[in-house]
């Protein structure tokens, strides 16, 4: 199953990444604006806002196998929509659709592996949970440049789109689902107390700079180096497996849950100055610094997964855990309009900046909000 789970997230994360990336550039093609830019991607935001949880619940309760065949065919149709959309009206629709489809697949694949209990070693378990879903976007992008660049997005969303097709044929790899009864008075003990709470807004400023990347990131790849399509995906493919090695690396690793929290907090330093510093005019120096980013954003990933790993019992966590993904995804869509709307008003570097700082102070904020090396999983109300 775990093999299932990694190929799964494999394609899909090469699909959505690759997609959502490379769509602001589609979406200047089509006319739209700064401001209609970051509204489309905030669309795709605020899908996870109200589905985390039921979906989250579902898993909990229902099933997970299902909940992801059937939003690898939606995902599959809504990239079908998003080529032939042409206003930002339907735009935005086609990204709300798109984002519950991603939401689906993102909040069950983590409740599948929070679940399993095959790995002895948390730290490898999510090391290469992470890696395999940092490792689809580098392939996505290489390829998908070329296609983007010689036959179109639209193109490229077809070709993205029966690949993820290809993939519901691996769905009936995923085992036997264990499930249980939660009441809703155990979701509300795991959530609305002082720990987890703290956590959930340091997850939230963590996610602001998502919104750079899914808006102004390509525009400022191609504005300041003036990159076209292929350019730009092949800057972003190559950085992106810093991510990726960051994740295989730290998967070698004996847990230790006090070096771990350091490494969580440190990598968020490292992206927020990665982000800051890739302004760079120089491509070789923005580039590297980029990739210090994607370093930084790779430690961030693994730990996060592992700590919110910690904080619920398996047969709460996927209700649990989207819940935060809910706070996350609330924190992306923030970004997506507010830095969106001021990079394309005053120059598409001042997100990265903002973003970036956002980042260096969270990770002060952190060493409030992550839980410490001897926090137990929340116990469930009585």
């Amino acid at each position: 199953m775990i093999r299932t789970i990694h190929f799964i997230n494999f394609v899909r994360k090469l699909a959505t990444t690759t997609a959502l990336f490379l769509a602001p550039l589609h979406f200047l093609k089509l006319g739209f604006g700064g401001v209609e830019i970051g509204l489309i991607v905030s669309c795709f935001s605020f899908a996870p806002i109200v589905f985390s949880f039921p979906t989250g619940w579902m898993n909990d309760r229902l099933s997970m196998k299902r909940v992801i065949l059937t939003a690898l065919v939606a995902e599959a149709l809504v990239l079908l929509l998003i080529g032939a959309a042409g206003s930002a009206g339907l735009m935005a629709f086609a990204f709300l659709l798109f984002g519950v489809a991603n939401n689906a697949l993102d909040v069950s694949t983590n409740s599948l592996y929070y679940k399993d209990e095959t790995d002895g070693n948390p730290l490898h378990k999510y090391g290469l949970y992470n890696f395999w879903l940092a490792a689809g976007p580098p392939v996505g992008f290489a390829l998908g440049g070329f296609v983007a660049f010689h036959w179109g997005y639209r193109s490229l969303l077809a070709a993205l789109a029966a690949l993820i097709l290809v993939s519901c044929l691996a769905v009936r790899g995923i085992g036997a689902e264990k499930f249980s009864v939660v009441s809703l008075r155990e979701y509300r003990s795991n959530i609305f107390n002082k720990r987890t709470l703290a956590f959930s807004a340091f997850l939230f400023v963590l996610a602001l700079h998502w919104g750079v990347e899914g808006t102004v990131y390509g525009p400022f790849l191609r504005g300041r180096f003036g990159f076209n399509e292929e350019q730009v995906a092949l800057y972003m493919g190559l950085a992106y497996a810093g991510l990726a090695g960051a994740s295989l690396l730290i998967s070698r690793l004996k847990d230790d849950r006090r070096r771990n929290r350091r490494l969580l907090l440190f990598g968020m330093v490292l992206s927020g100055l990665g982000l800051v510093l890739m302004v760079q005019g120089d491509v070789r120096l923005s580039f590297f610094f980029r990739f210090i980013h994607e370093i930084g954003d790779g430690l961030m990933g693994v730990l996060v997964f592992l700590t919110v790993s910690r904080l619920f019992e398996k047969r709460t966590i996927g209700g649990s855990a989207g819940v935060l993904m809910s706070f996350q995804t609330a924190g992306q869509m923030t970004g997506a309009v507010a830095f969106s709307s001021l990079g394309y008003r005053f120059g598409l570097q001042y997100p990265f900046f903002l973003a970036g700082a956002f980042l260096v102070a969270n990770a002060a904020f952190g060493l409030y909000a992550v839980p410490r090396e001897n926090d137990g999983v929340t116990k469930p109300a009585t």
